[in-house]
Formats: C-alpha cells, structure tokens, sequence
C-alpha cells in the first residue's frame, strides 16, 4: 500500500461510500491519513440517562429492550423503535429506514451507543445512534472497559470519532486507518517540518504524529499529535506569504524621496486634527513609499477612524512626485472602492481634499467616468467618454483614478501609476492586486484598507504578505452607538425610536438574516426574518407613511446601486436589507439601524453593521432583536451591547464561533485543526518567525525537499485571491 494510491485499490467501495469519500475529499491513502478525528471518546461511556442534555453528543453503555419495527403513522417511513437503559434510568431510540436494527441488536443485549439527544429536558430521545454489540460477560466500571471489546480497544484507551456524510461513518474509518497502519504505509510520506524545528518546539516527527492523531493511548498523545498538524498547517501558510514578501522585495517601485514630508504637510493643513493613530499609520505607509521595492500594507480601523484620511495623505505624497526623468507631470494613484455609490463619495471627498492642487481626478465605474476639473465650468466635474478617460490614465494626463473593480479591467492602463489603495477588499488576493501592478510600468506600492475588525493572528496569517497599521483610536467628536438589546415585548420601543429618528429628517436601516420566508414544507428551515417579508410588514402596520427600500445579495448590481443612490439622496427611509450593507454604504443621515434575529451573526458582523450608523456626529442607534433566548446568545448579545471596541468583539468572537465561520476560512484552504489554532497566538507567533528566517536563508526551499513538495502539493490554497 502506497500513500499516493487510490483507495479503491485497497478497500471493497459501495457506490454510497465512494460518494461519501468524494464529498470529504478523499480519494488517496494519503487523503485518509489527515481526514483527522473531530474528537475522542473513552471507549466506554462518557454519559448515563441520567445526565442527557438535548442537543449534545453522548456515548452509552447499557441493554436495548422493546425493539420494534414499524411504520410511521404520517410518513409512513420505515422505522425501529426501542427502550435503552443503564443503571440510571431509560430512553427511547429510533432509528429510520434502518429496519435491520432489530436483528442486529437483539433484546437484553449490551451495547455502546453513540448519538445526539434530541427532544427535551423531560422527554429526551436518540435518533439514528450508531451502536457497537459488546461481548457477553463485558464489565462496565466507572464508565471504562474492564474486558476486551469488539474494536480491540485496550482498557482506557481513546476511541476516535471521525467527519462523517451520509455514507460512511465514523467506525469505517477507524477499521480502514487500522489496516493503514498495519501495513506502515503512513511511514513513506517525507517530513516537511525540518527536525531543528520540532526539535525546538517538542513537536513528534510525522509518523509518529499520524498515530497519535489517530490512536492515541493517551489523551497526551492526541494533544501533542493536534500541535503538531497545526503548527505545520499555519507554518505552511506562513512559508507561502514569506515567499510572496520575499518576491516583493525583488520588484522595483517608484522611491518617493520625501513622501513622509508631502504627507505631514497636507496632515497640519488640515482644518482638524488628526489622532495619533493617524499620524502613526502615514509615517508607516510612507516609510514603505520610500524604499526601491513597492510596499503592501494592511490599514485596519473601525468605522469613523479615519482610514480615508490616511489615504489622502499618502496618495497626497504621490502626486506632489515627478516621474523618474521628467520635469511635469505627477506620478499616479488609483484607488478602488467595492461599490459605485461609494466610489462617487470618494470621488468627491478627493476633489475637496486635492481641489487647490493643479491636477486632474477621474471616476470610473461601470455606470460612466467623470473628470475634475472640468474645462467648461470651473470647480465641478463632468462627464467624459470612457474612451477619453483611458487615453488620458495611460498618457499620465490624470493623476488620480477612483473606481470600482472597472479598475483591474485590461483595457484600463496607467503611464506611472505609484500608489494602489483598496477600500474594503481586505480579501483582494495577491493575483488580483498583481493585475493592478501590472497597469503601470513598475510595481506600485499598495494599501488595502478595512473596518472590519479582525483577530491579530487571524490577521498576521491570512494577510502574511502584507505589513499592518492599525487605527485603534476615534477622532474628537464622533458619537459612539447607543447599542440595546431588545426583547420581543419591547419591540414597540424600538420601532418608536426609528419613527422619532425619521420625524427629525434621519434615516434607519431594518437589516434580516435571510432575503426569503422559509419554506413551511421544509421541518429543518431556518424560522427567521425575511428581508422580503419583513418590508411588506413594516410599511402596511408599522410605518405606512415612509419609503420602504429593499436591498439584498440577490439583487442585479444595477438594481443595488440604483436602491441605494435612492437611500443616499433621501428617497428611501427605511432601507430593509441582508448584511449585504456591511461594507461600502456611507450614508451619514441614517442614525439608527434596527437588526433582526441578531444572535445568527457574529459579533463583529454586528459591530460593522451598526457602523453604518456612525457616519455623522449626529447621536446613532442599534437595536438588536433576537429570535431566542439562549444563555450563550444573549451573552454575545450583551457583550456588543457594552463595549465598542471592534478588535476586542472581534477576539472574542474568534474565541466562541471559530475563524472559518467568521472570516469565510475555507476559502483559505484552511482546515479545522487550521482554524483552531489561529486562537493560539504563540503558536501563530513562533510559526511566522520560523516561516521568516527560513525564507530569508533559502527562498526557494532547496535545502527542504519534503516542505517544497508539501507547498506544491497545496498550491493554490495556500495564497488568498
């Protein structure tokens, strides 16, 4: 057996099983041997019926009684019924079309059962468990085998429970990795981590890790086994963005002598001052402007921070640079913005911040360009053909362009294009932000911005690339949110402060989980508002003399700009809407928003949701109204309602929902153990710098055959697009 073999070579397959290992993503030996275990039973029994709590996992041991097959009386599905008892008490199973279940576990028999409790508190029950028939004569002590058991676990050993999908199940796994092992097959894969590393951090080499991961005899084992792999996994990630540093420092870029300088100027010049957070954020974004390879930086900054200013300063700098060998003429900046309404802000604001200034700004977008100044009415921008616009970037005409993703389009060429700033597209890959690089004729420095609030080590391992500047502190005079939690009886309060919000000239935003009422036919549905449904609502009972808009995920890109340039001039009151307005929206005149079913979003979600309300220094409003009224849910709930720190929320909710649920992680290629250990900062902390020194000895990975096949094996998953 090899570990590059197909499974089917060595394992009798049913058509179900193949499908099931396909949707795991597991075709290979290989592929087998890190479909890792999500956690670990004793291999007797961890609960009693004494102690079943709906909605959790539990391993019995006990007799089954009163099996019966039957037929459902609504469905008419086949169905086996049956009482499990132990020494605490009783509860009832099914199992559904699994009518073999009977045979297969006679009366009186004692078996260990494995399932999810269902039901309630008073009247619990196990559906579809998964059960293993003991031997006869098997003693049960303190819930761990005392006799030899029918998967040849040693007493006190650790049964492993794997990833399942209809299938194949958790107990195929176990007897398939056995045979593995038994024919040492985990033993020919290469060690990509170099042994002076595991040295240093005490990490088991990889055969041994594959066994611990697998069969552990100690808990110890699984732990120092789990390190191992996530240590590896974010160390790969970590190799990947230091190669992709390294590669930047070998582009040449425009040097901005005195840039730092440019920059301070237009900082004093301006009629408020700026915080310390951004005069810190300029000097370290001109610093990279002043070095011969571009720079790329990540700005973070919660809403109101003022990124945009920070922005202004460096493309500032930029344009007050004369090409290399010439005497006119500025160097070029391009500036993307994720939507067109908030494209056309930027737009504007860049015309005050550089209106003295003797240079020309464009818009393009996928609706039309617009130039400033225009030559027929001094002081206001005009409408050009696109066709013009282009000629004018590429011949060095305009100085600065600010669009939409129209900007990365082929037909979009720059003369000396020195600095690109991207406005909330902190997931803007390194292929897309090389298609910019490519407008000019070298490589442009680069600034992604954000507010959506993300935990440093997230942070430090997605963006590895990129250098971060954090915005931790609020200018003078934005007001913070006034942040409620809002039970079901107190909903008229809520809706009376948007109605005294809207008598004053304000607007609000109503924002749902979903665009469409479940399906009443569907039992598992999610039961929670609808953007649809819930627009209807409020303009028939609650708010039938105000413009209700509606804006959502499904909605053309033509028809979103539209509902929101309507929402920006005041048309639209209410803006009922998806979390598709977490980013891009800037309406300084919406003061309160209003979000349904918010225990369903995280945290930080929420925290950039009801910053679409801090735009003005105008006192803003969030209401949060939940479905439920769960422990953990109103917990998150209240944290939210008492801090306004972002990064802080953001940790938090790191800690309780996990990256992948957060940040879309998969994209990442990341695996649970992956996701797991972004909470684990010195982990994160002693795999970059290891990632780092290791790049600067070999940067190609000569020296380390078996870590460069394990980054070419992972490919693309290992850099962000």
């Amino acid at each position: 057996m090899h570990v590059n073999d197909e499974l089917s070579r060595h394992f009798r397959l049913i058509a179900p099983q193949t499908s099931a290992l396909r949707r795991l993503g597991i075709r290979t030996v290989r592929d087998l041997l890190y479909h890792f275990p999500s956690r670990f039973e004793h291999a007797g029994a961890s609960s009693t019926t004494r102690t079943l709590a709906p909605g959790t996992k539990v391993t019995l041991v006990g007799e089954l009684g009163k099996l019966e097959a039957k037929k459902l009386w609504k469905s008419r599905r086949a169905a086996t019924e049956g009482l499990f008892s132990d020494a605490y008490g009783k509860v009832k199973v099914t199992w559904f079309n699994q009518p073999y279940i009977a045979k297969m576990a006679p009366q009186g028999t004692l078996i260990k059962l494995s399932g999810t409790v269902g039901g309630s508190a008073e009247r619990p029950y196990i559906s579809n468990p998964e059960i293993v028939v003991l031997p006869a004569g098997t003693v049960v002590e303190e819930g761990m085998f005392e006799k030899s058991n029918p998967l040849n676990l040693e007493p006190r050993t650790l049964f492993p429970i794997y990833p399942e999908t209809r299938g194949i199940t958790s107990k195929w796994f176990f007897h398939a990795l056995k045979r593995v092992f038994s024919e040492h097959a985990h033993t020919e894969i290469p060690d990509p981590l170099p042994s002076d590393i595991r040295a240093r951090y005490n990490l088991p080499d990889l055969a041994t890790a594959l066994i611990w991961v697998h069969t552990p005899e100690e808990e110890k084992h699984a732990i120092a086994a789990r390190k191992r792999f996530a240590f590896e996994e974010i160390f790969a990630i970590h190799i990947a963005r230091a190669q992709e540093r390294a590669e930047n420092t070998t582009l040449p870029s425009f040097r901005l002598e005195g840039a730092d300088a440019h920059a301070q100027r237009f900082l004093d010049a301006t009629p408020f001052a700026p915080t310390n957070a951004q005069r810190r954020a300029t000097e370290e974004m001109t610093a990279d402007m002043q070095k011969p390879y571009p720079g790329a930086r990540l700005l973070e900054g919660d809403v109101g921070s003022g990124k945009t200013l920070v922005a202004a300063a460096c493309a500032y700098a930029v344009v007050h640079t004369r090409p290399p060998g010439r005497t006119s003429g500025t160097l070029q900046v391009a500036y993307m913005a994720p939507t067109e309404i908030l494209a056309t802000q930027h737009f504007n604001s860049f015309i005050e911040y550089f209106r003295e200034l003797p240079i020309s700004i464009a818009l393009i977008t996928g609706s039309g360009c617009k130039k400033f100044p225009s030559k027929a009415r001094k002081g206001e921008a005009t409408d050009i053909s696109r066709t013009q616009l282009l000629k004018w970037v590429k011949n060095g005409e305009i100085a600065m362009v600010v669009g939409t993703h129209a900007l990365i389009q082929k037909s979009v060429e720059f003369q000396h294009l020195a600095l690109c700033i991207v406005d909330e597209q902190h997931r803007f890959g390194t292929k897309q932000r090389r298609a910019l690089a490519r407008k000019g004729d070298l490589t442009p420095h680069f600034l992604s911005m954000t507010a959506t609030p993300i935990p440093r080590t997230l942070a430090l391992t997605i963006y590895g690339d990129l250098d971060l500047s954090v915005l931790d502190e609020l200018p003078p005079g934005r007001a913070q949110v006034k942040t409620e939690l809002v039970l079901p009886n107190a909903r008229a309060r809520a809706y009376e402060k948007i109605r005294t919000e809207l008598e004053h000239g304000r607007q609000a935003y109503v924002i749902c989980p979903r665009i469409d009422e479940p399906d009443p036919a569907k039992i598992n549905a999610i039961q929670a508002k609808s953007v649809k449904a819930e627009a209807v609502r409020i303009k028939k009972e609650v708010f039938p003399d105000y413009e209700i808009g509606v804006l959502h995920g499904a909605l053309k890109p033509s028809e979103k700009d539209r509902v929101l340039a309507r929402f920006a001039r005041g048309e639209i009151h209410i803006l009922v809407a998806t979390s598709v307005v977490e980013v891009g929206i800037n309406v300084p005149n919406a003061t309160v928003i209003l979000i349904e079913g918010a225990e369903r979003f995280g945290l930080a979600q929420l925290h950039q949701l009801r910053g679409r309300v801090q735009r003005s220094t105008h006192q803003p409003f969030c209401f949060l109204l939940p479905e439920t009224r769960g422990t953990q849910a109103l917990q998150r709930l209240r944290a939210l309602e008492k801090s306004s720190d972002g990064f802080a929320l953001a940790e938090r909710d790191l800690e309780l929902r996990g990256a992948g649920d957060l940040y879309g992680g998969r994209q990442w290629g990341m695996s649970d153990l992956g996701m797991e250990a972004l909470q684990n900062a010195r982990l994160i902390s002693a795999a970059r710098a290891e990632a780092r020194v290791l790049i600067e000895k070999d940067p190609a990975l000569t020296t380390y055959p078996a870590l460069k096949e394990r980054m070419e094996r992972a490919g693309g998953a290992l850099h962000a697009e």
